[in-house]
């Protein structure tokens, strides 16, 4: 139980807050607040476990999500506070879609002042699909899944899939997180470490490129390239600064064979899903997405309306600084690991049409730009023109991210953190040390 490992003594002046993913709950982060605590005691770190969101409540959005959590979060240093403690410090931890739940609660603590009192530390993200999680694709594909799975998973599916429009802003709400003009930008520059963890492989719900801040993929084929780890973590952290080196290439004959074999072994998960998944499990899972719309639209009512135990309009703070200062989950993870990730050509051998739809000139002059600097050895994904931005945007505040290899199952979503503590899933524990012990600020 995480509260075993949660709260602290009136001692601690560093508070770390950990925010569970999609489907989740507190339980989740568990292993995360044990190894937290294994390395810092009661006495110097306080942990809070945010509670609020647990279940289908995460399918209410991120900004709802986000409300709650900084609401917990000012209620806990309140608490504190009134038993005589004294936190100077903060830290947040974010899981999946709780790294963007996350990265909204510090927009909303920077534009209520909040963090002017206190020291930023560490934000941490595991498998957090900062970019969406949107396949990469391009015609037909990206109409047929983007668009549909954006519709099965509420308002967070929506949000996820960046065909939401937030607020007045006209533009998605994945977007406007990454605006360097936003609160959330400027609230997440003042923590002095941001790390991230990505898994290079195998994660069914959130994939490299999202997870890593990244356009291009160096592990779509882990076979063909010699691979690098931290020393004392080997065989699951990979080095960050040289993770892999391409191997010799093989004859292309026998290259060519392989590829094919493989892209036809590929295609076996998604032959299954239309042959088993369609006909039982489409019926099931949108009936429960129907009935998840309708307890969301409920909540979030309630929610506007100030019925759900939040004010929101305390939370309704301007965006830009410049102006103010378990069945469910794997149907759609199987589904969502089918789609092949699609690349943009290289300039010189692109005609038209080969990237994500644009919708205005300027998305065209971004996919352009792009294409432009694509290269043979590294393409570049065809992600959305606002994805190009957001990776631009966030890496420009630096992070430290490390590329994990779960090798023991094939469900690395779940096991970079432990998520349920099973042998299979036992490399989450390295990934865990890797962070408690090197990564995370006192």
């Amino acid at each position: 139980m995480a509260d075993e490992y949660s709260g602290g003594s009136i001692e601690a002046d560093h508070l770390c807050v950990l925010v569970h993913g999609l489907w989740g709950n507190p339980l989740h982060m568990a292993s995360v607040a044990k190894s937290l605590r294994a390395q810092h005691p009661r006495e110097k770190v306080y942990i809070l476990v945010a509670k609020r969101n647990s279940g289908s409540f995460t399918y209410d959005g991120i900004e709802l999500g986000g409300e709650r959590v900084c609401l917990e979060i000012e209620e806990e240093l309140e608490a504190i506070k009134s038993r005589g403690g004294n936190i100077k410090k903060i830290s947040i931890v974010g899981y999946s879609l709780g790294g963007l739940v996350a990265r909204y609660a510090i927009g909303l603590l920077f534009a209520r002042g909040v963090l002017d009192s206190l020291e930023c530390m560490n934000f941490t993200a595991f498998a957090s699909p900062f970019l969406g999680v949107r396949s990469p694709l391009r015609g037909w594909g990206n109409s047929v899944w983007n668009v549909l799975g954006a519709r099965s998973l509420c308002m967070s599916g929506r949000q996820l899939f960046g065909i939401d429009e937030f607020r007045d802003t006209g533009k998605p709400l994945l977007a406007v997180l990454a605006d360097p003009k936003s609160i959330f930008m400027s609230g997440l520059v003042k923590f002095q470490r941001r790390t991230l963890y990505a898994n290079v492989t195998n994660d069914r719900s959130a994939v490299y490129y999202t997870t890593a801040i990244a356009k291009t993929d160096p592990y779509t084929d882990m076979s063909k390239v010699n691979v690098k780890y931290v020393k004392g973590f080997e065989d699951v952290i990979l080095d960050p600064v040289s993770p892999v080196q391409p191997q010799p290439r093989e004859p292309k004959e026998r290259e060519a064979l392989r590829a094919t074999v493989k892209r036809w072994f590929n295609r076996i998960p998604f032959v299954l899903a239309l042959i088993v998944f369609v006909p039982i499990g489409v019926v099931a899972f949108f009936i429960n997405s129907a009935i998840q719309t309708v307890r969301s639209s409920r909540r979030v009512k309630l929610h506007e309306k100030g019925l759900a135990g939040i004010n929101p309009e305390g939370y309704r703070v301007n965006l830009w600084i410049n102006e103010i200062r378990e069945a469910v989950e794997d149907a759609y993870e199987n589904l969502n690991s089918s789609q092949r990730q699609e690349y943009l050509a290289s300039e010189s051998s692109s005609d038209s049409g080969d990237g994500a739809d644009t919708g205005s000139d300027s998305g065209e002059e971004i996919i352009a730009l792009e294409r432009k600097q694509s290269v043979v050895g590294q393409p570049t994904l065809a992600l959305a023109p606002y994805q190009f931005e957001a990776v631009k945007a966030l890496d420009s505040l630096g992070w430290r991210k490390y590329p994990v290899w779960i090798h023991k199952v094939r469900h690395s979503h779940a096991a970079i953190i432990l998520r349920i503590e099973k042998d299979d899933y036992s490399e989450g524990q390295t990934v865990l040390n890797h962070w408690a012990q090197t990564e995370f600020l006192l």
